[in-house]
């Protein structure tokens, strides 16, 4: 089942300025966004607890100022159920109501229906007993209502999440129609003027949300590949990078522990900050042979340089082609490392290997296995 909270949880992490201005245009404009804004994860889950509505991963309560100096807080509920829930507008009204009651605190409570019921739009919740009324009207915007072909070359990164979001939905047992609908979406991206910050994060976002079969996903990245070859604009391709890095330095701390056992936290720090490419070949390969850690420390100190790119918290399938191709190099560098050359079936029988468990279990192999032969059984 496709998980939709957490892509849209991190999507409104990463731009929720341009989710409201795409959503709730009004309300964004009447945001003094030069004061900035703070999410405010922690009173949000304690109101969860309190009311006892169950897990809602996609929701956010955000603290805002409006152009007047107020301050007042933001609740974004998202109801990304495939049927009707009855219970939604008691929620919106237990969310609400809840917000003030703690905190004190003017909020607005936005609705973002992205089901595939037609008909269903709450849009307040009410009881009434002998006169008293409760009542809670609250905005409410519907995926459904948006045209596709109308958002195909908007820039806020809104219209491809919607765009994803819908494809997803559409998902069916046709894998190459799937597969169309994921390669129209990321070529989108190259079309709607984005930064290339924001067309990586888009990617990984959309990535999330569609997920196909490992050899159209191959087919996918090779489509990329051409695409922004051709364009001259490296931009997801870069992404393979870090795969590859991250699966490098991996494959080091597994020949660590398999050749001296528990390695300190502070060393698998220090290999993790190691991003060059080369430097990373070129200590797998001293690591095959040296004598103790301490040799490998001082190795590891030469090469030790301060950067400030971080991993994705998301692995793409973009990187985990990355992570795979690592993996694989590493242990035909060990085995030559340790025997010679060696024979090109072998090399193709490690190449048919997709598992990345499997393939880390084999860098260890190819680090203690006594011969080429002892090698080859464990495959």
């Amino acid at each position: 089942m496709t998980d939709y909270d957490s892509p849209w949880k991190e999507a409104i992490s990463l731009y929720f300025r341009d989710f409201l201005e795409f959503f709730f245009p009004n309300i964004a404009a009447d945001i003094n966004w030069q004061r900035g804004f703070e999410f405010l994860d922690t009173e949000l889950q304690q109101i969860k607890r309190e009311t006892e509505t169950g897990k809602r991963d996609a929701d956010k309560l955000v603290k805002v100022w409006r152009t007047d100096g107020t301050e007042t807080w933001v609740l974004v509920h998202i109801e990304i159920q495939s049927q009707r829930q009855s219970k939604f507008a008691e929620r919106m009204y237990l969310y609400h109501s809840r917000i003030f009651d703690t905190y004190r605190r003017s909020v607005a409570s936005l609705a973002i229906l992205a089901d595939e019921q037609t008909r269903w739009r709450p849009t307040q919740y009410q009881k009434k007993l002998w006169g008293c009324r409760a009542l809670l009207k609250f905005p409410m915007v519907k995926l459904l209502d948006y045209d596709l072909s109308q958002l195909e070359h908007n820039s806020n990164p809104f219209a491809a999440i919607v765009a994803a979001h819908r494809a997803a939905q559409q998902m069916g047992e046709d894998v190459q129609q799937n597969y169309q609908r994921k390669l129209q979406l990321v070529k989108s991206l190259y079309q709607r003027g984005l930064s290339r910050n924001d067309i990586v994060e888009l990617f990984r976002l959309i990535d999330w949300l569609i997920a196909l079969p490992a050899k159209e996903e191959q087919r996918l990245w090779t489509e990329v590949e051409s695409l922004e070859q051709e364009d001259q604009m490296p931009y997801i391709t870069n992404v393979e990078r870090f795969g590859i890095q991250k699966g490098q330095q991996v494959s080091l701390v597994r020949v660590l522990e398999a050749r001296f056992g528990e390695i300190p936290s502070s060393l698998r720090e220090q290999v993790s900050q190691i991003r060059d490419l080369e430097a990373l070949e070129r200590l797998l390969a001293q690591v095959v042979s040296i004598q103790s850690l301490e040799a490998f420390q001082s190795e590891l100190n030469s090469l030790i340089r301060e950067e400030g790119e971080e991993f994705m918290p998301y692995i793409t399938s973009v990187e985990r082609f990355g992570i795979k191709k690592a993996r694989l190099e590493d242990i035909v560098r060990i085995l030559e490392v340790r025997f010679g050359e060696i024979p090109s079936s072998l090399r193709e029988q490690v190449s048919q290997i997709t598992d990345l468990e499997a393939l880390k279990r084999l860098v260890v192999q190819a680090v203690s296995s006594e011969s080429l032969e002892a090698f080859e059984s464990e495959l």
